[in-house]
């Protein structure tokens, strides 16, 4: 069986949030979903991204602003896509390289994630807007 749910977020700032509890809270208003399967998670826009990662220190999310800035800096001379601000180019090569998508794997009903395991939305423009994720469970 396949289900399928939308999740629209809220506006965020820039930065990397926490979204693991928003995704347990849409998967338990599921009826009938399975004890095992899997879970794609994908998001609808191209100037932010999904991963998962530690969710206990939030230093974890300093660092990957440090070095994805560092990856990926404003303002950059060879930017020919500016037109939309000096976040926006680097916000693209940033989401291209953290990604659009994740598989989680379902087990006893609930995402199989490990202990120190979060799912984040990595918001990279100063004011990116609402964000839709689409949620797929396959059975």
């Amino acid at each position: 069986m396949i289900f399928q749910v939308h999740i629209k977020l809220a506006e965020h700032k820039r930065g990397y949030h926490l979204i693991t509890g928003i995704i347990e809270k849409k998967l338990s208003e599921i009826s009938g979903l399975p004890e095992s399967g899997l879970l794609n998670l994908f998001i609808q826009h191209t100037s932010a991204a999904l991963t998962i990662n530690e969710n206990a220190d939030p230093s974890v999310r300093a660092d990957f602003e440090t070095i994805l800035n560092r990856i990926a800096p404003e303002n950059l001379r060879e930017y020919t896509h500016t037109l939309e601000g000096s976040d926006d180019m680097p916000a693209h090569i940033k989401s291209s390289l953290m990604g659009q998508s994740l598989t989680i794997p379902i087990r006893g009903g609930r995402m199989a994630l490990g202990t120190w395991q979060g799912i984040y939305l990595c918001e990279f423009r100063n004011y990116g807007g609402s964000r839709n994720i689409v949620l797929t469970v396959l059975s």
